[in-house]
């Protein structure tokens, strides 16, 4: 079965879109008129669906993809100005922006299913921050990745989080302090994405991937993620003892007795996720 195909899935008018099929969630963003930019009703709208999907075991795996010529522009820059006009210039709004950005951001990490990211067209400082936050990304020859804060005076800090823990500081440096667009082949040369596709496939390439992960164990997959992120600011002697003890935990399933028997007596595995 094909991934759905953006062109449908824009018949539906809200500004974040889901569509499930073969145990994948697809996620598209879709303000396409705003090259898809995050504004504050956006920031709640994909956070509660990353929320429902997060909690639905039935979805093994995510694709975030976008509608229209740009995968996202980050933060909605009209929708920012026009909050300045507020009595205290936009301070509280601008907290309450950031602390959603975060917290949906956080969200990606923080749930059990891969999330990949399918991505055509230019993506740039939050924009660039989501890719990058993601745990796996496909983009096609059309896309484009930048952290541009400093053309208009705003150093792309928290897009700098997301970006520092992908790709080496230098590239990462680079990108912040010049805000040039980087092609998707110096993407994936730098680390910020998995692989280049043809123009058009990223979505196809990024659901064949999602079909790959999710022919192995939920429980196992979860498991693994979740110790991927939390052994990062590890010193390595604790890393090793969590992942230890977490290597244990996992050993103790059923899935992964089933997994050894399965690969033992050349057979294929039948999981149960637990």
């Amino acid at each position: 079965m094909n991934a759905p195909s953006p062109a449908r899935l824009a018949t539906d008018a809200a500004i974040v879109q889901r569509d499930d099929r073969d145990g994948i969630a697809f996620v598209v963003l879709n303000r396409p008129e705003a090259r898809n930019a995050l504004s504050a009703a956006m920031l709640r709208a994909l956070t509660q669906v990353l929320v429902d999907i997060a909690a639905n075991p039935k979805v093994r795996a995510v694709v975030m993809a976008a509608n229209g010529p740009g995968f996202c522009a980050g933060h909605d820059l009209r929708e920012i100005t026009e909050r300045r006009k507020d009595s205290d210039g936009g301070l509280a709004y601008t907290k309450e922006l950031m602390a959603a950005c975060s917290a949906m951001m956080m969200s990606i990490h923080r749930m059990p299913q891969p999330v990949i990211a399918a991505v055509e067209g230019p993506a740039s400082a939050a924009g660039c921050q989501l890719v990058a936050t993601c745990d796996l990304a496909i983009a096609s020859q059309s896309a484009k990745f930048a952290t541009p804060g400093v053309h208009i005076g705003l150093f792309c800090s928290t897009p700098m989080v997301a970006l520092s823990r992908n790709v080496s500081p230098k590239h990462a440096m680079e990108m912040l302090l010049t805000g040039e667009m980087v092609s998707a082949e110096e993407a994936h040369r730098i680390g910020l994405i998995n692989r280049v596709v043809a123009q058009g496939t990223a979505m196809e390439e990024a659901y064949k991937l999602a079909r790959r992960i999710t022919a192995k164990s939920a429980l196992t997959i979860k498991m693994g993620k979740e110790a991927f992120y939390r052994q990062f600011d590890m010193t390595l002697p604790e890393a090793y003892r969590y992942t230890g003890e977490v290597m244990i935990m996992n050993m103790m399933t059923r899935d992964a007795d089933e997994g050894i028997s399965a690969f033992l007596a050349k057979r294929a595995a039948t999981w149960e996720d637990r």
